[in-house]
C-alpha cells in the first residue's frame, strides 16, 4: 500500500510547471483585464492625490440622544453620497467614524465650499401646498403653461380594506410638445385623472385670489415670500439654492423644481405633512396596468391623517392650486396634483419614470428628513503637490525597505536569492493589478496608511520564503541531498506559514473592522498581501525551488547556491554498514 502513495507524491512533485503555468495565466488575465477597464494604476486617495476632507460631527435636536443611532447615521451617509454625487463629483467617500462622526472626503477638482454647503446642511423634506407655478429662464415655453400637476386617489370603502391611494400628475403644458422619450420627474396622469380633466387655474407670476397664503400664517413672511416669488428666476444655481433660504416649515415660501429639463418656480404654502411621517417609500415597476414605474408610500398615523386633510382641500381648488410640492432642502422634487382625497395612508406617484428616477424619488422620500443636525468639526484640505510629495516619500521609503531586504537576501541565501526576489516580483506584480482593478470595482483608494501597509507586507512575505528555505537547509544539514530536502522540508514550512500568515490575515480583518477612515486602507492593503504571499508561497515559490533543485548548480550544492552542505555543516549521509562475515573454521572447510 505504501509504495502506490509515494508514486502519487513522485507524479505530483514531477510536475511543478502546472502550479507555475496557473499563476501566470492568473497574472496574464489580470493584467489584461487591467487594460481592457481601462484602469491602469490604482486610484489614488485624497491624502496623495489631494482634495477636502470634511469631518461632520452629528448634534441631536431638542436634546434627543436616542436619535443619534447606527440608522440615522447611516441614512445621513446616504443623503449625502445623493447630494456629493449631484454636483458630479466622482471617487467621493462618505462614511462614518464612530458613532456620531461622519467623514466626507471629496477628490480634488471641486468646489469645496459647494461640497461643504451640501454635505453640512440637515435634510428636511415637506410636503407644502403649491400657491402659484410658473416656468422661468430662456428655456421657458412662450405662453404660460397651466403647470397643472394633479393627484388623485380613491377613497376608502367602509366594506373594504383600505385601498392604497395614487398620487399622480402630468406634465405641464407647453407651446412645444416634448418628445416621446421625455420622462415628467413625477408628474403623472392616472385612472382617476383619465376619467376628467382638472379645472385650469391662473399660473401666472402673481397668485390669484385663490392661490393666496392661509390666514394662519405670517403676514409678514407671505409678503416676503410673494415678493421673493415675483423676482425668483430658478434657471440660475444660485437662485435654486438661495430659494427657501429663511423661511421656516410654518412659513409660506418659494422653491424651484425641474421639468422636462425646463426649471418651475412655485409659491409655496405651509408645510401640512412632514418627511418623517413617510413611513416607507419604494420604487416598483407596475406590471398589470403598463404604468411603468412608480413610487409607493405609506405614512405613519399621523401622517395620514394630515395627508387626507391636505389632499381633501387641495382637491377641491383650481390648477395649480390643487398640487401638492414634496420639497427637499428648498428644492420642489416633485409637485403632483390632487383630484380626490386620500385616506387610505398610501399614495403613489406615476408618470413616465426611468427606474433611477422612480428610485431616486423613493430614496428622497424615504430619507429626505433626519431628527439630526450636524456641526462641522474639521476641514482638511490636501493640495496636489503636497500628495504627490506624500507618494513620493511613501515610494522611496518602500523602495529602500525592498533593497534592504534583498540585500539581506543576496548576502545570507545567494542563489536561493533569486528565488525569492522572483517571488516578491511576483507578488508585486499581483498586488499592482489587483489594486488597480479594486478602485473601479470597489472604490478601493490608495492612500498613506495603505502604502505603508505595503510596505509592512514586503517583510511578512519574504518571512515567509525564508521559513521554507531554513527548512530545506535544516534537511541538507541532516545529511539529506536537495531534492529529497525540498520535498521532505514543504509540509513542515507550510503549516508554519499558513500559522504566520493566518495571524496577520486575522489581525488585519480586526483592524479593518473595528477602525474606519484611512486606518481602513492600511488593514485592507495588509490583508490583501497577506492572501497573496499563500498564494505566491504555494503556486510559485516552491515549485520554482523543485524545478531548480534538478540544475546541478543547486542540486551538487555550488558554494554561490546558498545550499553548500559544508557551509552549512552537514553531517555525512547515513550509510548502512554490513556486518561482518564469521570465521570459517578451517576443518569445516
Amino acid at each position: 500500500m505504501a509504495a502506490p502513495k509515494r508514486g502519487r507524491n513522485a507524479s505530483a512533485q514531477s510536475k511543478p510547471g502546472r502550479s507555475l503555468a496557473l499563476i501566470l495565466i492568473a497574472i496574464v488575465a489580470l493584467t489584461g483585464g487591467m487594460f481592457v477597464s481601462g484602469h491602469t494604476t490604482p486610484r489614488l486617495g485624497i491624502d496623495l492625490a489631494g482634495g477636502t476632507s470634511i469631518t461632520l460631527r452629528a448634534v441631536p435636536e431638542d436634546g434627543n440622544e436616542a436619535a443619534i443611532n447606527k440608522t440615522n447615521m447611516d441614512t445621513a451617509v446616504s443623503i449625502m453620497e445623493r447630494r456629493v454625487n449631484g454636483l458630479g463629483v466622482s471617487e467621493s467617500e462618505v462614511q462614518t467614524q464612530g458613532n456620531r462622526n461622519i467623514i466626507v472626503n471629496i477628490p480634488k477638482g471641486t468646489n469645496s465650499e459647494q461640497a461643504r454647503d451640501q454635505v453640512g446642511t440637515t435634510a428636511k423634506l415637506y410636503f407644502r401646498p403649491v400657491l402659484a407655478a410658473e416656468p422661468t429662464g430662456a428655456a421657458a415655453p412662450s405662453p404660460s403653461p397651466s403647470a397643472s400637476s394633479s393627484a388623485s386617489g380613491k377613497p376608502a370603502d367602509d366594506d373594504k380594506a383600505s385601498p392604497s391611494a395614487s398620487a399622480s400628475a402630468s406634465a405641464p403644458e407647453s407651446a412645444t410638445a416634448p418628445s416621446a422619450s421625455a420622462t415628467t420627474q413625477g408628474r403623472a396622469v392616472t385612472d382617476a385623472l383619465k376619467a376628467g380633466p382638472s379645472p385650469s387655474g391662473s399660473a401666472s407670476g402673481s397668485p390669484s385670489a385663490d392661490a393666496s397664503p392661509s390666514a394662519d400664517a405670517g403676514t409678514g413672511k407671505d409678503a416676503d415670500a410673494q415678493a421673493k416669488y415675483a423676482k425668483l428666476d430658478c434657471s440660475t444655481e444660485k437662485a435654486r439654492n438661495e430659494a427657501g433660504e429663511g423661511f421656516k416649515p410654518e412659513d409660506t415660501t418659494v422653491g424651484c423644481g425641474e421639468i422636462n429639463g425646463v426649471w418651475y418656480k412655485y409659491l409655496l404654502g405651509p408645510a401640512a405633512v412632514d418627511g418623517t411621517e413617510v413611513k416607507k417609500a419604494q420604487a416598483v415597476y407596475d406590471t398589470q396596468s403598463g404604468a411603468g414605474w412608480k413610487v409607493q408610500m405609506d405614512f405613519t398615523d399621523s401622517g395620514r391623517k394630515k395627508f387626507a386633510d391636505i389632499t381633501g382641500k387641495l382637491a377641491q381648488n383650481p390648477d395649480p392650486q390643487n398640487q401638492f410640492g414634496i420639497v427637499l432642502d428648498g428644492e420642489v422634487v416633485s409637485s403632483p396634483f390632487v383630484s380626490q382625497a386620500i385616506t387610505g395612508g398610501n399614495a403613489e406617484i406615476s408618470g413616465n419614470f426611468q427606474q433611477q428616477e422612480a428610485q431616486g424619488l423613493a430614496n428622497m422620500l424615504s430619507y429626505g428628513a433626519l431628527p439630526l443636525t450636524f456641526k462641522e468639526d474639521s476641514v482638511t484640505t490636501v493640495t496636489a503637490a503636497l500628495g504627490g510629495e506624500q507618494l513620493q516619500a511613501g515610494l522611496i521609503a518602500g523602495a529602500i525597505g525592498l533593497a534592504l531586504v534583498v540585500l539581506y537576501l543576496v548576502v545570507y541565501y545567494r542563489g536561493l536569492s533569486l528565488i525569492a526576489i522572483a517571488s516578491l516580483l511576483v507578488s508585486a506584480a499581483l498586488t499592482y493589478v489587483i489594486m488597480a482593478l479594486l478602485g473601479p470595482a470597489i472604490g478601493f483608494a490608495l492612500n498613506l496608511p495603505a502604502v505603508c501597509g505595503a510596505i509592512v507586507a514586503i517583510g511578512i512575505t519574504a518571512d515567509s520564503f525564508i521559513v521554507y528555505f531554513e527548512r530545506v537547509r535544516d534537511e541538507i544539514r541532516e545529511g539529506r541531498s536537495l531534492r529529497p530536502a525540498v520535498e521532505r522540508a514543504w509540509p513542515r514550512a507550510r503549516r508554519t506559514i499558513l500559522v504566520s500568515d493566518f495571524v496577520s490575515f486575522l489581525a488585519a480583518a480586526v483592524l479593518f473592522i473595528v477602525t474606519v477612515g484611512k486606518v481602513q486602507g492600511f488593514a485592507f492593503t495588509l490583508g490583501l498581501t497577506t492572501v497573496l504571499d499563500v498564494v505566491v508561497v504555494f503556486l510559485f515559490t516552491k515549485p520554482l525551488l523543485t524545478l531548480l533543485a534538478r540544475r546541478k548548480f543547486f542540486a551538487n550544492g555550488h558554494p554561490w547556491s546558498g545550499l553548500d552542505p559544508k557551509r552549512l555543516g552537514a553531517r555525512p549521509p547515513l550509510r548502512r554498514t554490513r556486518r561482518p562475515a564469521a570465521p570459517v573454521d578451517p576443518k569445516e572447510a
